[in-house]
């Protein structure tokens, strides 16, 4: 018995529908959702055309809870694919060029729902696109790297699921560029580590905004994950990005020769410790980074007489702990010669650590500023803490055994 003949009427209908907008180039994207197959920890599926070294494919956004992973198909088997997945999951959306189907099941019956396209929606879709497009955006819409990232189409239109990932992109490319002004390059390459790269859309993007503005990037990306290496290396080769490198491993086991710039988002308690020592360490003009699970200050943290009724709440303790773990963190860069900012940055996987530490190099100080290391200490000493990783590896007291985050 074939796989078709055991489907409902309605998914039958709902798969023929889809063939037939992919043939006709009438398929805007499918998203498949409420998985329940044997693929752990994944959410949802976004699937677009897409062009891939001048063929057009069926590309596929899997969405886990921790990462994302994109897969392309032929579009001789995209109903095959698409088939496939439609068995393991309970919903299921279709957009064309006119007209929206839903398709919700479950072991009993299924329900499916038409909505035409009207005129007046058609209308409204296009003045928003047109709109978007008018907008100042730092990284060009119609820039390679963007396919294969599943960001734009084969039509360089920004698929719509990603749209917010889109702006945020942009905003760190601005953030950084503003940054970036304030560096004296004097023509010189600048040389970019960016921890913790993940997929890479901001690796990418930052290099694509730098190559396009007269500098000469060497931007290197750093990341655990061998597939995701693998899958930017791939990705820097389609786009042509003949400076951009992969390298697999974290913050601990890249030593970099020269750093201008170093990026670490989201790196994991004490590593943005061992990311903001290396900016330090090797003078880099500009550091960027987004904290991430605060957990060393937590246990010292002995809550002063006149506090002790708000810090008696753990939710207060643990906020007071970032904060004060952050704010030693951005002292501790003011001490060593850096302008620093702390303000908050929407962050691209959706997480409530959004906060932002931006510091740019002012001073080549011989010595540490004593202001601002006695502002460190009465902050220490108020709160009872003994150990800040940054100041222990900064002072070279770091204990070998210590190395390691159990985030």
């Amino acid at each position: 018995m074939s796989v078709l003949a055991t489907l409902f009427p309605q998914e039958q209908q709902f798969l023929e529908t889809f063939q037939q907008a992919l043939e006709s180039n009438q398929f805007d994207r499918l998203i498949l959702s409420q998985y329940k197959g044997e693929l752990e920890q994944l959410e949802k599926m976004t699937l677009r055309v897409i062009s891939v070294q001048n063929e057009k494919v069926l590309s596929c956004l899997y969405r886990y809870k921790t990462q994302d992973v994109t897969k392309n198909y032929s579009l001789d088997h995209a109903l095959q694919q698409v088939t496939e997945l439609l068995l393991c999951c309970r919903q299921a959306n279709l957009i064309t060029a006119s007209e929206e189907l839903q398709l919700k099941k479950n072991k009993k019956k299924a329900m499916l729902a038409v909505t035409k396209k009207t005129a007046a929606a058609e209308n409204t879709a296009a003045a928003a696109a047109h709109h978007d497009r008018s907008k100042h955006r730092y990284v060009d819409q119609g820039s390679l790297f963007l396919q294969p990232l599943g960001i734009t189409d084969a039509k360089a239109q920004i698929i719509p699921s990603m749209a917010r990932k889109w702006k945020q992109i942009n905003k760190f490319v601005e953030i950084c560029a503003g940054a970036l002004d304030q560096i004296k390059t004097d023509g010189k390459p600048l040389h970019v580590v960016d921890f913790g790269s993940g997929k890479g859309y901001l690796t990418f993007a930052l290099y694509d905004y730098l190559a396009k503005h007269q500098q000469t990037p060497f931007v290197t990306g750093v990341e655990l994950n061998p597939k995701m290496v693998e899958f930017c290396k791939n990705v820097a080769a389609q786009s042509k990005f003949t400076q951009l490198d992969f390298f697999q491993g974290d913050v601990r086991t890249y030593d970099p020769e020269q750093l201008d710039v170093m990026i670490a988002l989201h790196a994991c308690d004490v590593a943005t410790d061992f990311a903001i020592h290396t900016g330090i360490r090797l003078n880099a003009q500009m550091i960027m980074c987004a904290p991430c699970c605060h957990k060393e200050l937590r246990p010292q943290l002995e809550a002063p007489k006149v506090l002790s009724p708000m810090l008696q709440f753990g939710i207060h303790a643990g906020q007071q702990a970032e904060m004060l773990t952050d704010t030693i963190r951005a002292l501790l860069l003011k001490a060593h010669g850096y302008e620093t900012k702390v303000f908050e940055f929407v962050a691209l996987e959706h997480t409530s650590k959004n906060k932002m530490i931006l510091a740019v190099k002012r001073n080549q100080a011989a010595e540490p500023d004593a202001a601002v290391l006695a502002q460190i200490h009465a902050l220490k000493e108020m709160y009872g803490i003994q150990k800040h990783s940054l100041e222990l590896l900064l002072n070279d007291q770091w204990d070998q055994q210590n190395i390691g985050c159990k985030c």
